[in-house]
């Protein structure tokens, strides 16, 4: 069973019977109680079920606004998989030419980014705080912050100004993460602001690549993003089954894993 297909028959399970315990989990499942602990916590992150003591409750008759997940703080979010962000930062970078304009979002990713990319001729477009400090000091590269209302948990701008901002620009390439990546569903975000300008990030855009550690896959989160159709690029890490990563390339994506 894929990882995807696991998450998919676990909400299913949870839905059917309102409350499901680890070990029955593990036992239909076949994988151990500790591997369906880090499936829930993902799980609950996209707000598809609710995470007890002893495993998991359904969240499906809960009014929308109650579903909809808080986002993690930016300083937990730094050190979650943060030797896979690093790596999939590096592989990124490698993809900046000089002279570009391009577009990092308020993604850890995309901090860990804006702190290796070299001091040559750049425009960067960032709605992040945490991005646009780390490349002030360079003095080679330009940085355009959108403005709005700050996030305070992401430390990032969001709201109608950050949206409108967007309009005025135009990028060769936009580096984006988000809370899921489904094959069917797309790309997804915790809260409506958040997807609101990475939708508008989206389309600016020339080439449009995800940033996303394998934990985010499989996962919907409680707003869609975009379409997979709108992604040329993923880049994740090996931990993401070769299998699942081919039915991303099957759509016509460049899949990179490192």
């Amino acid at each position: 069973m894929l990882v995807a297909e696991r998450y998919e028959k676990i909400v299913q399970l949870v839905n059917e019977r309102g409350s499901i315990r680890f070990s029955e989990l593990s036992h239909i499942c076949g994988v151990t109680e500790e591997t369906i602990r880090r499936d829930l916590d993902r799980l609950e992150e996209a707000g598809r079920l609710r995470r007890t003591h002893g495993g998991a409750v359904s969240v499906k008759d809960q009014p929308a606004a109650q579903r909809s997940q808080p986002e993690i703080p930016y300083a937990e979010r730094e050190i979650m998989n943060a030797e896979e962000k690093r790596r999939i930062a590096e592989e990124a970078v490698k993809l900046i030419q000089p002279s570009e304009r391009i577009l990092l979002d308020a993604s850890s990713t995309a901090w860990y980014m804006a702190r290796i990319i070299p001091d040559v001729p750049l425009t960067v477009l960032t709605n992040s705080i945490k991005v646009a400090a780390e490349l002030g000091p360079k003095e080679k590269i330009q940085v355009i912050s959108t403005g709005g209302i700050l996030a305070g948990r992401s430390m990032s701008f969001v709201g109608p100004l950050a949206e409108r901002s967007l309009d005025a620009y135009y990028v060769d390439k936009a580096f984006i993460s988000s809370k899921g990546v489904h094959i069917e569903r797309g790309l997804s975000e915790s809260n409506e602001l958040q997807a609101r300008i990475k939708q508008r990030m989206i389309g600016m855009a020339d080439e449009v690549i995800v940033l996303a550690d394998a934990s985010k896959f499989g996962l919907q989160a409680f707003t869609q993003v975009a379409d997979l159709s709108q992604v040329h690029r993923i880049i994740t890490d090996r931990r993401l089954a070769e299998a699942e990563a081919d039915s991303y390339r099957e759509l016509g994506i460049i899949v990179q894993s490192v």
